[in-house]
């Protein structure tokens, strides 16, 4: 029988792969960004992984949720996700929590468990907050998302320290409440520099943290959680001095 990672081996050598077999990533929030992410991660051969979502699938999550589909509304999404993840990969050593978080039990969650990679695709200002400080103070290495709602072009996304970020206006946001908190930069984001329209604001009523969402176009987050797994591959396999 072939080995399904026979061409990653091919390309990034047997060592890098096994050093990917190896790791233990955390993938926090499984909607657009984050299941294109962990999916991302499994393919690559990322040999151990805990998920944290607490949402079921909701229809309006078909337009850019990998693990949004008729027959899965209804279902809690970090189950289906990790259904699937077995199904690429039946070795794979997977932790699933089908809960929201309180700044606390994350602290302690994350006290409790040693990760080489963390990945923030948390979508709501407060508890992304609460994670980024956590992480920071426990020296953990993460990268974080900011906003793909409202953006359509591609060729926007970078990779860089928050304190670089323009044209996004949640990472302004969350750029302000960190300062407040004494942080201003160290934190490693993907995000992009487009200017999203007005006309594609909604506001909603503040329920789960959100106050207003964009709009958004399938491939957008999923180029998100894309750019945001190749950066930990490649960090994983090749560590910046």
């Amino acid at each position: 029988m072939i080995d399904w990672l026979e061409r990653t081996e091919l390309l990034i050598g047997k060592e890098a792969l096994q050093t990917l077999e190896e790791s233990n990533v955390l993938i926090v929030g499984l909607g657009g960004v984050g299941s294109y992410a962990a999916e991302t991660l499994v393919r690559a051969g990322v040999g151990n992984m805990t998920i944290i979502d607490g949402d079921d699938v909701d229809p309006t999550n078909k337009n850019r949720q990998l693990q949004a589909l008729d027959s899965t509304v209804g279902k809690q999404k970090a189950y289906v996700l990790r259904d699937r993840f077995m199904d690429i990969n039946p070795n794979l050593n997977i932790e699933v929590v089908d809960h929201f978080m309180e700044p606390e039990e994350m602290n302690q969650f994350l006290r409790n468990h040693q990760f080489d990679y963390s990945l923030d695709c948390i979508d709501s200002i407060l508890p992304k907050l609460s994670m980024i400080l956590t992480l920071r103070r426990m020296k953990m290495k993460f990268i974080s998302s900011m906003g793909a709602g409202g953006k359509m072009d591609p060729s926007r996304i970078k990779v860089t320290d928050i304190s670089r970020t323009k044209e996004c206006k949640f990472a302004q946001q969350l750029r302000k409440m960190l300062k407040y908190k004494g942080v201003d930069k160290g934190i490693l984001c993907v995000y992009s520099e487009e200017i999203q329209p007005k006309h594609a604001l909604k506001k909603t009523d503040g329920s789960n943290y959100k106050k207003s969402f964009y709009g958004t176009i399938s491939y957008m987050p999923a180029m998100f959680g894309l750019t945001m797994a190749a950066e930990v591959i490649n960090r994983l396999i090749d560590p910046p001095k």
